[in-house]
């Protein structure tokens, strides 16, 4: 089997989940023998198809066999796949189940699928973790991902499909960023409203934007008022062992809910694909918990 190239295009080097992402990509393509090469985006769509596109065109010599590609926007690149698989490179689309890709794959001489968390469910296991944290309800500040994003949106449906009636949800929207995060929480707190909030938890949509709240909220100057936004439980998403479960064993988090990184998974599945001259199916999810298990939270005063 020759030896594959891959590009790999993620949306930044400014979350820990997309760094997971490349170093997972890197350890794969290590382990198949293979080239990987990782892009970022900078959270940029226009900036993603121009990367992708330069590398669809390029030389035959320098050409990628295969592309994997966590769409910055919500359309997925239509135009890009349908020049990738033009030129007869396989299309891996992250974390969105495009609607091109049975027309695609219909006529493709090269792998199309897709690879997606179960945003759905990983929003459940949010409103469930509330639940556990606080039996007697209350109320929890919740940070989102950007509007566009289906990712953010499958989380906010799952959490309020399973967080109780009696807790209330108050949301907020960053960039899958730290600084994101800490710029929205700066701002929500001038507002007049913000000083008699009454809340009883911070979460946000992935671990990194949980920090970049944890932040905010160590800038008040005031001692007391301080303590007192610090001492509730923080939760976010993606638990990476860097990252994440690091925060969670330091207290900065009460909980995260695990996701594994897509990449490696993906370019398994290509690999094999290629190799065997097949199609694989055109759509496979994986599976994400609650860090810590859910019947191990322990209940906070609300």
């Amino acid at each position: 089997m020759k030896k594959l190239r891959f590009l790999v295009s993620l949306h930044t080097n400014e979350n820990d989940f997309q760094l997971a992402q490349a170093e997972n990509a890197q350890e794969t393509a290590h382990q198949l023998g293979s080239d990987a090469e990782i892009v970022f985006a900078d959270n940029d769509a226009v900036n993603q198809s121009t990367q992708l596109l330069k590398a669809i065109q390029s030389g035959a010599q320098s050409r990628p066999d295969a592309i994997v590609v966590e769409p910055v926007g919500s359309a997925a690149l239509p135009q890009v796949a349908q020049a990738a698989s033009a030129a007869g490179i396989a299309w891996v689309v992250l974390n969105r189940r495009p609607d091109y890709l049975v027309h695609l794959r219909a006529k493709a001489t090269a792998p199309i699928f897709a690879v997606s968390s179960d945003h759905h469910e990983i929003g459940r296991i949010q409103g469930r973790q509330f639940a556990a944290l606080l039996p007697g309800g209350g109320s929890v500040l919740y940070i989102e991902g950007p509007s566009q994003s289906t990712s953010a949106r499958e989380r906010t449906s799952g959490m309020m499909e399973t967080k109780p009636a009696n807790i209330q949800v108050k949301m907020l929207k960053a960039h899958w960023t730290e600084d994101s995060a800490l710029r929205a929480m700066r701002s929500w707190l001038r507002l007049a409203t913000s000083q008699s909030a009454s809340v009883n938890l911070i979460a946000a949509q992935d671990d990194s934007m949980a920090m970049g709240a944890h932040k905010a909220f160590q800038e008040i100057p005031g001692d007391a008022e301080r303590s007192r936004w610090l001492s509730l439980p923080f939760t976010g998403c993606d638990g990476q062992p860097a990252t994440g479960q690091a925060w969670l064993r330091d207290k900065w988090l009460t909980a995260t809910v695990y996701i594994p990184p897509l990449t490696g998974q993906a370019m398994q599945i290509l690999a094999k694909a290629i190799q065997d001259g097949t199609q694989p199916p055109e759509h496979s999810l994986t599976r994400s918990f609650s860090i810590p298990p859910l019947e191990s939270l322990a209940p906070r005063n609300s």
